[in-house]
């Protein structure tokens, strides 16, 4: 029966962090059709697609135009975790 129970919070916590991180792309993809792109010239590493660079809350990230990965320059994730302190889930994880 606790095995059922684990399996079932397993489940729901999956759950959770994948309607997070779908939130979370959907808010970022919004931005991006909002702010100006600046082609980056690179070559995606996951899908060979062209990452361009943006601005996300203040940071600049890199975006594919094929997969929509998110790709952080050497501090960016620092920056990020700083930006969300006291409101987001990201902080609470690094600390």
């Amino acid at each position: 029966m606790s095995d059922m129970l684990e399996e079932r919070g397993k489940a729901l916590e999956n759950e959770y962090f994948r309607r997070k991180e779908r939130e979370l792309i959907e808010k970022m993809k919004a931005k991006l059709e909002t702010e100006e792109v600046k082609d980056l010239h690179v070559d995606c590493p996951k899908c060979d697609g062209h990452l361009f660079e943006t601005e996300y809350e203040g940071i600049a990230i890199d975006v594919c135009d094929k997969c929509s990965g998110v790709w952080l320059d050497a501090g960016e994730l620092a920056q990020v975790v700083d930006n969300n302190e006291d409101s987001g889930w990201l902080s609470r994880f690094f600390k």
